[in-house]
């Protein structure tokens, strides 16, 4: 199995210091291993990301010395498979629609509760079912029906 690393920045402006450092740790780590270091593009934010910022990305990494082993990934261009996989998701009842902002997130978990300490998600749609799924609502994983479904079984994937 060939050790790979990739950088994926969204091109929704130029490169900055962060990027620069994750990309230089990402590409020496896959020369250090004899393997590939890929570049993904996270460019589903089709109000944001512009071709024009992809480019300059581009050659910032040359800049920097970075090369890519193969093409340039795209997330556009899967998103018929990743519409696949969340149907197979919905299928199997562990998505569900989350209408919650990022403000009511941090609110409701800046309340006084009792339960798990450093949640990220405080749950509060969890359980709505998909057919009640409105225009702008978030589609998030339950990930304790996932870890149920799959409790006992080896966990893989491939990106």
């Amino acid at each position: 199995m060939t050790f790979r690393t990739r950088f994926a920045p969204s091109p929704t402006g130029p490169l900055h210091i962060g990027h620069a450092y994750s990309a230089i740790m990402c590409h020496d780590m896959a020369r250090a291993e004899d393997g590939a270091f890929l570049l993904r593009m996270e460019d589903t934010d089709l109000q944001r990301s512009k071709p024009e910022w992809e480019r300059l990305i581009i050659e910032d990494l040359l800049w920097l010395g970075l090369s890519c082993d193969g093409p340039v990934h795209r997330q556009s261009e899967h998103i018929e498979r990743y519409n696949a996989r969340l149907e197979t998701l919905a299928d199997r009842r562990l998505l569900y629609p989350c209408s919650c902002t990022r403000s009511d997130i941090r609110a409701a978990l800046t309340a006084p509760q009792e339960g798990v300490a450093h949640q990220v998600y405080p749950g509060t749609c969890r359980g709505r079912p998909m057919s009640e799924r409105r225009e702008g609502d978030a589609i998030r994983l339950d990930l304790f029906a996932a870890l149920n479904l799959l409790a006992g079984d080896e966990l893989a994937f491939t990106e």
